[in-house]
């Protein structure tokens, strides 16, 4: 018995965690600016007048998806009535893309379908 005690106490040594040095503290990257234009808050008549008729439309419960298409230019707005409003949908949110569907700079896209 006296013989199995250095050899469990090495045993149980062994199991024991080295300590780790702490991990080095993560700075998290600054959020990154999104381009909203001046299109957050518009109706959907409002788009209309800006850039004429959607080249589609869908209605999703409450929510109403605008797609306008120009050229090299797609543009989703979603609009969602707001709390507490008299039910009038706003813009909410605005994606824009190529018809590919890479992402393209809000401000040109905009400037693209302005000009059609």
């Amino acid at each position: 018995m006296r013989r199995l005690a250095p050899l469990a106490a090495l045993l149980v040594a062994a199991c024991a965690a080295t300590p780790q040095p702490a991990p080095a503290p993560v700075t998290p990257a600054a959020p990154q600016a999104r381009e909203r234009g001046d299109l957050i808050g518009l109706t959907a008549a409002e788009l209309v007048q800006r850039f004429g008729q959607p080249a589609f439309q869908v209605r999703e419960g409450v929510g109403l998806k605008l797609q306008f298409s120009g050229s090299g230019c797609v543009l989703d707005a979603y609009l969602y009535p707001q709390a507490g409003n008299t039910g009038v949908a706003r813009v909410t949110h605005v994606d824009t893309r190529r018809p590919s569907g890479q992402d393209v700079p809000q401000a040109a896209c905009l400037a693209a379908l302005a000009a059609r």
